[in-house]
């Protein structure tokens, strides 16, 4: 018999860094899931990804029992570790904090490529141009 699905949980974690303080216990204990087993799984996966934000889809069953996928990074964090900056201008239309290359967008873009919606790798590094745009980062050649 096949497992029964109760939820799906998206979080954003550090990778390598989980613990079970909020924001990973608050979301998995009312749903009755082992958070040192999610967390020691979790770090043991990101081990190699220290320090950057990792979005992880959590599929809790019935028997809570778990299953969770990890993403690619958001494009923010890659383009702020790109540009090495630490956070996006406030006013990105005035304001620049920093610089990427078309080439750095397109290999941000092939890193991300698997979970965006893009339907090819241009179309794909045109966002991340725009994602770049919107923090005050400029895009030069």
């Amino acid at each position: 018999m096949a497992k029964q699905v109760v939820t799906k949980i998206k979080l954003q974690c550090t990778g390598g860094q989980a613990t079970p303080a909020p924001p990973v216990g608050t979301a998995l204990g009312p749903h009755g899931v082992n958070i040192g087993q999610f967390v020691m799984q979790f770090n043991e996966r990101t081990k190699d990804m220290k320090g950057t934000t990792i979005p992880v889809v959590i599929t809790v069953y019935s028997d809570r029992s778990f299953e969770f996928i990890t993403k690619t990074p958001p494009a923010s964090v890659l383009l702020k570790q790109q540009a090495q900056v630490a956070k996006g201008a406030a006013n990105p239309k005035v304001d620049k904090v920093g610089r990427v290359t078309k080439a750095q967008c397109l290999e941000i873009a092939k890193t991300k490529f698997k979970d965006m919606n893009s339907s090819t790798l241009e179309q794909a590094a045109k966002v991340i141009a725009g994602t770049a745009r919107s923090m005050g980062i400029e895009i030069v050649d």
